[in-house]
């Protein structure tokens, strides 16, 4: 071969070969990218989990990146963050919220986390003083908190009385013994100082009104109604218990709900019922009909329940004014006092009744048919209604879990889910915006996570030993703080904070 045409080949072929290093080398680092860990900054990464976020339908195989409060990554690939937790078999959720959760104090929170709750609310009652409430709370919750303003509480103020000390946590609700603020209607003078009452607590961040109105059943229509237009002007909802349980008219639940939805429709508020399995009993088929009527008439109605049979209360309180057992259909024997198991007589319940003590009561109402019916209705929020006295204060999440998910198979675990976080967190919306981050596993959420085993998760809370914690929840994340780590509180975490009405939001004009 001619000299010059070999070394003008060999130029050629180092050429060639300088012309696809780069494009190898190129090609290596893209498949080192596609494999290699996608995690600069993540202190929180769990990995392998069944993900399952409700408002998107994702039920996947995902790892799930946590940046200081906020979930930051979703993903098929692998990550690695400052701490790593294979949570392979396990499902990843939403944090659940609990709407209406009476026991605001450290031991009802650590039974709510354990539970998988990381935000435990007080909406029924309210509380009477926002910021005293928040303050006797920051800085010492592992899980969030909030309240509504308290109705009950603001008739105790427009009648010049002591409020009374709150046996559900400090500066939290109250229900007053039943008598004259309970049962009298109010003068037009008491009822402008009840809703000045109330507007301070909004304009305090108060997330709407709790009205308890079968322990004030003194309120008229007309107060109700007012108290309703105060919340629509602030864009915040009503909470309420209803005025009556039963059939007998006047006073039936269907009348109950038909006085409420009609203040929605008068004032334009959101309206959400506590507790429709205690407030309809059997008729909560014919209830929840009526409350899905109204919604496909334009209205914002919602409701909850609790998966139990008996209720509890107090037994001094309105809820026990004459008129009681008939309403009802019950007697004395279906109230029990929880830390005996005392079944009431007549004499014994009237004892009580009148002692200015305030003792927690259960009342047995409600056959399992009824309860499971509730539950297994698509537009029910999970809500416990959690007292000390009461196993729905530890078990109520587990329990849906185990029960209708696991066992009956009624709902599917999606539904049982979104109807414990999303819907819960939907309902907020309106008066807390920042709600569209909580209740969602995806990119840009509040990294509020419950971690539990599918197979085992269960409430192990009974009547006789209310305080047993839930099974099953193996990590709880508030905030992208872990709360609960391999099942045990891990002491001194406390990231729960106040969630309190924007106030940057301007009220309507009235």
């Amino acid at each position: 071969m001619d000299p010059h045409r070999s070394r003008e080949l060999a130029t050629t072929v180092t050429r060639r070969a300088s012309i696809r290093r780069p494009a190898l080398a190129l090609l290596s680092l893209l498949w080192v990218a596609a494999f290699a860990p996608t995690s600069r900054g993540l202190d929180l990464v769990l990995a392998g989990g069944r993900v399952i976020d409700p408002e998107t339908g994702l039920d996947a195989v995902r790892n799930v990146g946590v940046t200081g409060d906020t979930i930051t990554q979703v993903s098929s690939e692998r990550l690695e963050g400052t701490r790593t937790i294979d949570v392979r078999g396990l499902v990843v959720a939403p944090g659940f919220i609990d709407l209406h959760q009476h026991a605001q104090n450290p031991d009802g929170y650590r039974l709510m986390a354990l539970d998988g709750v990381t935000a435990a609310l007080e909406l029924e009652l309210g509380v009477p003083d926002l910021q005293r409430f928040i303050d006797a709370r920051r800085g010492a919750s592992p899980i969030h908190f909030g309240a509504t303003a308290g109705h009950l509480a603001a008739r105790v103020r427009a009648w010049d009385l002591p409020l009374p000390v709150s046996i559900l946590g400090p500066e939290a609700g109250i229900i007053p013994q039943s008598g004259p603020v309970t049962n009298e209607p109010a003068t037009a003078e008491r009822l402008d100082r009840i809703l000045a009452s109330l507007r301070d607590q909004i304009e305090a961040g108060a997330l709407g009104v709790g009205m308890g109105l079968e322990y004030s059943p003194g309120a008229t229509r007309h107060e109700v109604i007012e108290i309703f237009k105060l919340a629509a002007s602030y864009g915040t909802p009503v909470f309420v218990h209803l005025r009556s349980a039963g059939r007998i008219e006047p006073g039936s639940s269907v009348e109950s709900v038909s006085e409420v939805i009609g203040a929605a429709a008068i004032s334009g508020a959101a309206l959400h019922i506590v507790h429709v399995n205690s407030g309809c009993l059997g008729d909560s088929p014919e209830c929840l009909s009526m409350m899905a009527g109204a919604r496909a008439r334009g209205l914002d109605v919602t409701t909850e329940a609790y998966p139990y049979t008996a209720g509890m209360t107090l037994i001094n309180s309105a809820h026990f004014n004459p008129g009681w057992r008939e309403r009802r259909s019950l007697d004395y024997g279906d109230v029990e006092l929880p830390a005996t198991g005392e079944r009431l007589t007549r004499e014994r319940f009237e004892a009580l009744h009148a002692d200015p003590e305030p003792h927690t009561v259960l009342i047995h109402m409600n056959p399992d048919e009824v309860v499971d019916a509730v539950i297994a209705d698509p537009s029910v929020i999970i809500a416990s209604d959690g007292v000390k006295d009461h196993p729905r204060g530890a078990g109520t999440h587990a329990r849906v879990l185990a029960r209708y998910v696991r066992e009956q198979r009624t709902i599917t675990l999606m539904d049982a889910i979104r109807r414990m976080s999303l819907m819960p967190a939907q309902r907020l919306e309106k008066a807390l915006p920042e709600a569209k981050r909580l209740g969602r596993l995806q990119q840009g959420a509040q990294a509020d996570i419950v971690v539990f085993d599918p197979d085992s998760v269960r409430d192990r809370a009974t009547f006789r030993a209310s305080t047993e914690a839930s099974a099953g929840v193996r990590y709880l994340v508030v905030a992208g703080t872990i709360v609960v780590d391999d099942g045990r509180i891990v002491e001194g975490a406390v990231p729960g904070r106040a969630l309190v009405r924007n106030s940057a939001l301007l009220k309507r004009d009235r």
